[in-house]
């Protein structure tokens, strides 16, 4: 059985009925991973988040060694969250998965 990441994993099925198109959908699939970063209550309550969080980030920085389709202007890149803010892959410090953070002493208290 083939080794593939989560992110790629992720593409591959959002590209399901157009299977050589997955690297197409590979900032879909990190996209869905970002939202999934926060976990919920019941997440919460089952285990560790920090173990969770860096989990995430593991995966989220998988997509740089993934094909990615050129973007018009002939670089590879991504978007924030909300897909307003183009990416590229040296865009915030050398943490490639650090624009997904929320650091701790910007938190919002809830």
């Amino acid at each position: 059985m083939e080794h593939r990441s989560l992110i790629e994993r992720l593409a591959r099925h959002l590209s399901v009925g157009q299977p050589d198109q997955w690297p197409s959908r590979i900032e879909d699939a990190a996209s869905i991973l970002a939202l999934m970063k926060e976990p919920d209550g019941a997440m919460r309550d089952a285990g560790d988040n920090a173990i969770w969080s860096a989990m995430i980030d593991a995966a989220l920085r998988e997509r740089w060694s993934l094909p990615h389709p050129a973007t018009s202007t002939g670089e590879a890149g991504g978007a924030d969250e909300e897909g307003e803010i183009k990416l590229t892959s040296d865009a915030v410090g050398h943490d490639r998965a650090d624009w997904v953070h929320l650091h701790h002493g910007q938190e919002m208290e809830r």
